[in-house]
C-alpha cells in the first residue's frame, strides 16, 4: 500500500502554528485559519516570520514528522528532527561508498546521467511542440549537444571532468528553456542564465522557489530511507551541506521543477504581479506567487503515473521516496549501480 503524508506550508506572516489536542492550528491575528489532525500531517514549511510553539516542535519530534524554516525567498534556514534512526549499516555502506573513488565515480556518472537525459526529454519535447522554425532549430542543437554530454560524462574518470561536463551542458540547456516559453510570454519570462543568490529575473525567482521544495522532498526521503544527507557523491561535502540531497535532487530538477515551471508560465497561470523587484537587482515571488505556486505544486504531487523502472502506479510525490530506496539498494551493493528517474 502507498501512502503520501502532505506537507503543510504556512506562508502568512505573523501566523502562529501550534498543537491544540491531537491536531495542529494556525492562527492569524488570534483568529483561527486552519485546522487539521496532526496524523494528516507529514511535514511542516513555514515561510518567513512564522511563529510555532514549543509544544508542536516538541510532538512533530516525537512522532518523526520535519519542521523546515526557510526564509521568504524560500531559501533553506533550518530543520528540526527527531533522533536518527537510520539503518547503521547502511550508513556504514554509504561512508564506505564515498571513499571508494570507483563507486564514487559511478554513482556521481549515474546522477548526471539522469540530470542530462531528462534535461534533454524536456528539450525534445519543446521542439516537437514548437511553431517556430528557428525555435525548433536551436532546440533540436541543444538536444544534440546534450546527447554529446551524456558521451562525455560516460567517460569521465574523474569527478572534476564530470563537474565540467554537467556545468557546460547546463549553460546550453538552461539557454534553450528560453525557447520553450510561449512567445507571448518571453517579455516576462526570459531567462538570463541561471542566476541563484539572488535571482535576477522572474524566471529564476520561480526555478529557485520550486528547487528549494524539492530539495526538502529530497531531503526527507534520504532520512526517511536511512542515508546520510551529507554524505554525497557528485556534489563536494562540506559542513552544512546536504551532499546527497543536491546529488538525488539532480534528477528531477527538468523532470519536475523546469517543465513544471514552463507550464506555468506557458499556461499563464503566473504574471508580473506575483513577483516583486528587491533591491540590489534580486527578484522574488510575491506572497500572492507564493501561495499560487505551492497550490499547484501539491496538486501535481499527487499526480498519478507509472514508475518505468517499477512498472507500478504511484502519486509523483514519491518519487523521491522510491528513488532514494533504490540508490540504498545500489549503495548496498543489492543492484548493479544506481539506475535514476527518467521521464519520456
Amino acid at each position: 500500500m502507498i501512502t503520501l503524508q502532505n506537507t503543510l506550508y504556512v506562508m502568512t506572516p505573523q501566523a502562529y502554528v501550534h498543537l491544540d489536542n491531537a491536531t495542529l492550528r494556525v492562527d492569524v491575528e488570534r483568529e483561527k485559519r486552519l485546522q487539521v489532525p496532526l496524523h494528516h500531517v507529514g511535514s511542516l514549511v513555514c515561510f518567513g516570520n512564522v511563529l510555532v510553539s514549543p509544544a508542536l516542535m516538541h510532538r512533530l519530534a516525537d512522532e518523526g514528522k520535519s519542521l523546515v524554516l526557510l526564509d521568504d525567498s524560500g531559501r533553506f534556514k533550518a530543520r528540526l528532527e527527531g533522533p536518527v534512526s537510520g539503518n547503521v549499516l547502511l550508513r556504514i555502506a554509504q561512508h564506505r561508498a564515498a571513499m571508494d573513488a570507483t563507486t564514487m565515480l559511478e554513482l556521481a556518472r549515474a546522477c548526471v546521467a539522469g540530470k542530462l537525459r531528462n534535461s534533454r526529454a524536456l528539450v525534445l519535447r519543446g521542439a516537437r511542440e514548437s511553431a517556430d522554425a528557428d525555435d525548433m532549430a536551436f532546440l533540436q542543437r541543444t538536444s544534440n549537444n546534450l546527447a554529446a554530454s551524456l558521451r562525455a560524462a560516460a567517460a569521465a574518470n574523474d569527478p572534476d571532468t564530470l563537474r565540467g561536463v554537467e556545468g557546460e551542458a547546463a549553460r546550453g540547456y538552461f539557454q534553450a528553456l528560453n525557447r520553450i516559453v510561449k512567445p507571448v510570454y518571453r517579455d516576462v519570462f526570459q531567462l538570463d542564465g541561471r542566476t541563484k543568490r539572488p535571482p535576477r529575473d522572474r524566471f529564476n525567482a520561480l526555478l529557485s522557489f520550486l528547487y528549494s521544495m524539492l530539495m526538502n522532498d529530497c531531503r526527507s526521503a534520504l532520512e526517511a530511507t536511512g542515508l546520510d544527507p551529507q554524505i554525497g557523491f557528485l556534489h563536494a561535502v562540506r559542513p552544512g551541506r546536504a551532499a546527497l540531497a543536491l546529488d538525488l535532487q539532480e534528477e528531477f530538477r527538468a523532470a519536475l521543477c523546469d517543465r513544471f515551471a514552463l507550464t506555468l508560465i506557458n499556461r499563464g497561470q503566473l504574471v508580473e504581479s506575483d513577483f516583486e523587484p528587491r533591491e540590489g537587482g534580486a527578484v522574488l515571488l510575491a506572497d500572492r506567487g507564493r501561495r499560487k505556486v505551492v497550490a499547484a505544486w501539491q496538486e501535481r504531487k499527487l499526480e498519478e503515473l507509472t514508475h518505468p523502472l517499477l512498472e507500478q502506479k504511484m502519486p509523483l510525490g514519491l518519487l523521491p521516496f522510491v528513488q532514494a530506496r533504490l540508490l540504498a539498494r545500489a549503495i548496498r551493493g543489492e543492484d548493479q549501480g544506481y539506475l535514476p528517474y527518467l521521464t519520456r
